[in-house]
């Protein structure tokens, strides 16, 4: 399959570098996406086991806190 790119309002193929580089680019992403989600669930876990600690629920603490 042909990639495509937009130079400049034109449609046209994609060259190898092109190529080359949008593909190093989404492997960029993707590993920045799952340290992200990582992150997140790491958080989550934390605030979870914080919660737990002090034996109330996520509703109580918000209540507390807001």
């Amino acid at each position: 399959m042909t990639m495509k790119i937009n130079d400049n309002g034109t449609d046209r193929d994609m060259t190898a570098e092109e190529i080359a580089t949008h593909e190093a680019w989404v492997k960029v992403k993707e590993t920045e996406n799952k340290a992200a989600a990582k992150a997140e669930t790491d958080r989550a876990n934390a605030r979870q086991a914080l919660l737990d600690r002090l034996g109330i629920t996520a509703d109580e603490a918000a209540l507390l806190l807001g």
